[in-house]
């Protein structure tokens, strides 16, 4: 069972075990979140990441907040 937090992510135990992810996909809040600790900006994620979109980038900002 998925439970959803803001639309924008998703707790699923079938997906690393119930870590906070980005809806729809396989990518980690917290993989966002260190990318931009080690002072990736935005669009360096977006490449990285192609199937991610700004709004989930900024998501991930709130979230960690």
């Amino acid at each position: 069972m998925c439970t959803s937090l803001q639309s924008d992510f998703q707790l699923d135990p079938l997906v690393y075990h119930g870590v906070a992810c980005i809806k729809g996909t396989r990518i980690l809040v917290s993989v966002v979140l260190d990318a931009l600790s080690q002072s990736h900006p935005v669009e360096w994620i977006l490449t990285q990441y192609p199937v991610l979109t700004a709004d989930d980038v900024y998501a991930a900002i709130a979230y960690g907040a």
